[in-house]
């Protein structure tokens, strides 16, 4: 069997198929069985799990989903990939390629019931999409175990709401970071560290607000003045003046001179309760 997690294989499995590596397309391969065992068990498949696989290259971490003998969809965008990656599978009848953008593909049509545990090693160009496409509407996944940018995965993991992006993952998972990988553990050799992170995906959101949509738009809205202290972030979002956004923000007990990214979930939530009747008048 053909394992692209040892660098010499790969390099054969390459050139067998003239295949040249692209950055753009964010083609950076884990060289570590190991650890490509490792990121399969975080994953945590169980005998009732389908698999989503992000980005399954050349079939690296998708022999070891496979070995589950679960149902696995690996979806992988670049063409030219496709030969090999169906000679490393080989005849694992769980597996099924799917040559396809993962941003647009129907997920809901092959998951109806949502609940499948997505993998993958995720290009880092697009990070932010697919978490949206995964985790903005129902049906969601259970779980997610992804190999992210190392700066990602902190973003989502801050303590308090450190950015547009942490609240986002927060509200619908929890997630926590398994391991940090060093990029020398792929080939060709990224700029940048990676972590493996698991998300959790909850029952319901975790804050109670009218219309999550648009209690991300303020969310989104008051990062815009991130460097401004919040009474004067949310008196702008909410067309108010400063004074009178920090009197609101002191009775809901929080210092207006506080910053946007130092929320907690519960406070974004109680600040959004406040301003929102004013917010997008």
């Amino acid at each position: 069997m053909i394992d692209p997690a040892d660098e010499r294989q790969l390099g054969a499995l390459l050139r067998r198929h003239r295949i040249t590596l692209q950055q753009r397309l964010g083609q950076n391969f884990l060289i570590d069985r190991g650890l490509r065992d490792a990121i399969a068990d975080a994953a945590q498949i169980t005998s009732r799990d389908q698999v989503l696989e992000v980005g399954a290259g050349v079939g690296t971490l998708t022999i070891a989903l496979a070995a589950t003998r679960r149902p696995v969809v690996a979806v992988e965008f670049d063409r030219m990939l496709i030969p090999a990656l169906r000679e490393v599978i080989g005849g694992k009848h769980n597996v099924e390629i799917v040559q396809a953008d993962v941003l647009r593909l129907d997920i809901d049509a092959r998951f109806p019931k949502g609940g499948e545990v997505v993998a993958g090693n995720i290009p880092y160009n697009v990070t932010g999409e697919l978490i949206r496409k995964l985790l903005d509407e129902p049906p969601r996944p259970r779980r997610l175990a992804l190999v992210v940018q190392k700066e990602v995965a902190e973003r989502w993991t801050a303590t308090t709401g450190a950015s547009l992006a942490t609240v986002a993952v927060q509200v619908f998972a929890v997630p926590r970071v398994v391991m940090t990988i060093p990029a020398s553990y792929f080939t060709p050799v990224p700029k940048v560290d990676s972590a493996l992170v698991i998300l959790d995906v909850r029952d319901k959101a975790a804050v109670e607000v009218d219309d999550l949509k648009r209690f991300f738009r303020f969310v989104e809205a008051v990062f815009q003045f991130r460097r401004k202290q919040l009474g004067g972030a949310v008196g702008r979002v909410a067309g108010m003046s400063n004074s009178e956004a920090a009197r609101l923000l002191r009775e809901l007990g929080i210092d207006p001179t506080r910053r946007p990214q130092t929320l907690t979930l519960p406070e974004w939530q109680a600040v959004y309760a406040a301003f929102n009747p004013r917010f997008g008048r």
